[in-house]
């Protein structure tokens, strides 16, 4: 699996990247053909403790999947995420099973 990470106005602590790799790599036992994420840590400069957005795009063969979720920590973003993800990945599977 390839993995990119950015994160816009801020350095990532190793505590934050492993959570989010974790996530991701259990997203990886629903559809073997991934091939890859990139990942996106952002703050809204918003005044709202809701704050933290977490963008994830996966590569499976023939398609993107993407979702985006904003939450007051990281953590909690990525798990929204990694739901958001896992359905979408379960409805792909279905579609290309039934091609």
């Amino acid at each position: 699996m390839n993995m990119k990470m950015q994160s816009v106005g801020f350095k990532v602590d190793s505590k934050l990247e492993a959570f989010i790799n974790q996530k991701l790599k259990k997203l990886e036992k629903l559809d073997s053909t991934i091939t890859g994420y990139d990942v996106k840590l952002n703050v809204d400069k918003s005044s709202t403790k809701e704050n933290k957005i977490v963008e994830v795009k996966i590569k499976v063969p023939g398609s993107e999947l993407f979702a985006k979720k904003k939450s007051t920590t990281f953590e909690e973003a990525a798990d929204l995420v990694s739901e958001a993800l896992r359905t979408q990945i379960l409805k792909y599977k279905e579609i290309k099973s039934n091609k």
